[in-house]
């Protein structure tokens, strides 16, 4: 595999000189500088895993936004084109990107895995506390690699004759090995991070067990987890919509990748922004200025100056740069939890009523100042709640993967766009990894 032998042992990706500017080298530490032989080399190689997990954040962005119906092309970008006019490529570089974003996680964790049970002078709560990182952020970065890609290869070594080989993996597999992770985690992070919502706790962890039994359709647990999120008082939401979208590490955040001004790439800023590469499309603009969004209108804004030709004058405004205080990607906050108990409640039956699908959307939509829901029978919540989801979580990264699972991807994507196909439901496996990976030759996803 390419992003075992190549990307991950030898060096960071060397990116052409566009992409140099969105996604500089991380300055903290290299992968191929990893050494854990040592009780000292513990700090340094924890900071060297949750770099490479902040590596994939902004594909997740990428991925679950521009798929989907939020955006449009602006810009020159071929990549960014591609997601515009739903023509994607397996040799799309943001395609491959991600999977090696995915995989260079996976690696650090193997790492970590592999080498500090050998090392001496570590204390027991340190190394416990580790590996359960290590464990966590392997799971989570498989999770996304299988309903990004599908069927994906499941390395839990990082030996490169072993590595260089790997096949395609069944998902449910993939996902057993996950909920492993998870629930080995759960066991031994603290119940909360004493450095805030920048590290990993019990709590993140119950959030991602929400979030992972949602999308596996088993709404009593997803119900049970999330919660206990809600449930754990240590989180709340915000007063003002604005502040989540202008703000880092927000009283309802559970866990976000945060950046100084040191080593803030500004990715998103500078596609969003300053290059404006991709702006909020015109239906989603359309949605978020409507009374049911309410206040979520605060994602977006609007220069006229900036309105001609294919511009529709509209900016994301969820991203800045580090000295703006919200350049910060946010992987899990209370919001979402909402929407999640909401979805598995209403999926159980349970619409009305102060324990019901329609009371945790009102909470969000009070706190957005929207209409109000006046729809009670279960399909029509269903709806509400994707629609929610919408407003709520603009740019968050879940809209293409809430579409697919929810069987909705067809109807919504085919109305948006006379190029969707539901290959798309997919991305594909990066034409790279093919050539370079014996074990997935011949094993594409249909239709690319």
């Amino acid at each position: 595999m390419k992003s075992y032998c190549t990307l991950l042992i030898l060096s960071l990706l060397l990116l052409t000189s566009c992409k140099e500017v969105l996604e500089p080298t991380p300055y903290d530490i290299r992968i191929d500088d990893l050494a854990l032989t040592r009780a000292a080399d513990v700090p340094l190689v924890r900071i060297g895993l949750y770099s490479a997990f902040r590596s994939m954040t902004s594909s997740i962005v990428i991925a679950g936004d521009f798929t989907a119906d939020n955006i449009k092309h602006n810009g020159t970008f071929a990549s960014y084109q591609e997601f515009g006019t739903k023509q994607i490529t397996s040799t799309n570089t943001d395609v491959s990107d991600y999977w090696g974003r995915i995989y260079r996680t996976v690696y650090v964790a193997n790492f970590i895995l592999e080498r500090l049970p050998a090392v001496t002078g570590v204390t027991e709560a340190n190394r416990k506390q580790l590996t359960a990182e290590a464990r966590f952020l392997r799971g989570f970065a498989n999770f996304m690699g299988t309903y990004t890609y599908g069927d994906i290869p499941l390395p839990t070594t990082t030996d490169q004759s072993t590595n260089r080989n790997i096949g395609r993996t069944a998902r449910a597999t993939v996902l057993a090995s996950v909920l492993a992770d998870y629930q080995a985690a759960l066991a031994d992070l603290p119940d909360d991070s004493s450095t805030g919502a920048a590290y990993l706790s019990k709590r993140v962890v119950q959030a991602a067990l929400a979030r992972f039994y949602l999308y596996q359709k088993n709404w009593a647990e997803a119900e049970r987890y999330a919660t206990l999120v809600i449930n754990s008082g240590k989180f709340s939401l915000v007063p003002d919509y604005n502040t989540v979208v202008i703000q880092n590490f927000t009283s309802e955040s559970i866990f976000e990748v945060g950046y100084t001004q040191n080593d803030d790439p500004a990715t998103l800023n500078t596609l969003f922004v300053s290059r404006r590469e991709v702006i909020p499309s015109d239906q989603l603009v359309a949605v978020l200025n409507s009374a049911e969004s309410g206040a979520r209108v605060a994602t977006i804004t609007f220069n006229v100056q900036q309105q001609q030709g294919n511009d529709n004058g509209w900016t994301v405004r969820k991203y800045g740069i580090a000295i703006e205080n919200n350049a910060n990607i946010v992987v899990f906050r209370l919001a979402e939890m909402y929407l999640i108990r909401a979805e598995a409640r209403a999926q159980q039956g349970n619409q009305i009523g102060a324990n019901g699908a329609v009371a945790d959307l009102t909470i969000l939509r009070n706190r957005a100042k929207a209409s109000a829901i006046t729809v009670t029978n279960q399909a029509d919540v269903l709806l509400a709640i994707e629609r929610e989801r919408q407003y709520e979580l603009a740019f968050e990264g879940h809209r293409w993967y809430d579409l697919v699972r929810t069987g909705r991807a067809q109807a919504v994507m085919a109305a948006f766009s006379p190029n969707w196909n539901s290959r798309y439901e997919l991305w594909p496996i990066p034409q790279s990894e093919i050539l370079r990976n014996p074990g997935l030759q011949g094993a594409q996803n249909p239709g690319y």
